[in-house]
């Protein structure tokens, strides 16, 4: 298992959480999973609805972005002939998406944007497991970028469990923020309005992480510092 490679994806996922095009989006789609209200600067719903609705809606879009991580794995190893071709091909992209996410580059077809509108309000939590796919699937031009870039890089992955893993670190970095900023703004939505300051520079940094990630995979580095991380680790044991 490439360590750094999860370290990207785990990154990558709370960065795309922290996205300009996710994150003010946050009380809506907690309302709408709830049916809960915004009054008083203050987002108003039930506890446990929360908690449950919050987990069920996070398995849904993990279970969409594994999926695909499994994919792109598979489609990797048919292609295994080609894999020094695929990680090149692979890297020039991620750094194209990383410059981007930092606004360094302006590609109008890279910033165009799929949304889910969804008409009925989650009743339970199979609603939200459903809307967390739907999440999953419409992706907007932040969060598919950053996802683009990792199932690039479980594309050019040697087995398809090493893909799955990826997409799994990438759907735990974006489920613990949410998590914990749902319950966080259902005490006061000041928190949203501190973290919003900050929105334009996370963009950046996740564009940095990106570009950083596409020079190790096009260069053929990644393995390298693996490798170098997997002898360090047995010996220090």
């Amino acid at each position: 298992m490439n360590d750094i490679g999860l370290f990207f994806a785990l990154s990558a996922g709370v960065l795309s959480f922290f996205s300009p095009c996710v994150f003010p989006l946050l009380p809506a789609y907690i309302t709408h999973l709830t049916g809960g209200k915004i009054e008083d600067a203050k987002l108003h719903v039930d506890r446990t609805k929360l908690y449950m609705r919050s987990i069920g809606f996070i398995f849904g879009f993990s279970a969409i972005f594994i999926a695909l991580g499994a994919s792109a794995s598979f489609i990797g190893s048919w292609l295994m002939n080609y894999r020094i071709a695929l990680m090149q091909v692979a890297g020039v992209l991620i750094v194209i998406f990383g410059l981007q996410m930092a606004g360094l580059l302006k590609l109008k077809f890279l910033m165009k944007e799929k949304k889910f509108q969804s008409v009925h309000e989650s009743k339970n939590i199979a609603g939200s497991v459903l809307l967390g796919m739907a999440f999953a699937s419409g992706w907007s031009p932040c969060v598919g970028l950053a996802l683009s870039s990792i199932l690039l890089l479980a594309s050019s992955s040697e087995t398809l469990m090493e893909g799955i893993f990826l997409l799994s670190a990438y759907s735990l970095g974006m489920a613990v923020p949410f998590f914990i900023i749902s319950i966080l703004i259902s005490q006061s939505l000041k928190t949203m309005r501190k973290i919003n300051k900050y929105l334009s520079k996370l963009a950046f940094i996740n564009g940095m992480v990106m570009i950083l990630l596409g020079f190790l995979v096009l260069t053929g580095q990644m393995q390298k510092i693996s490798a170098w991380l997997s002898f360090y680790s047995l010996f220090s044991l």
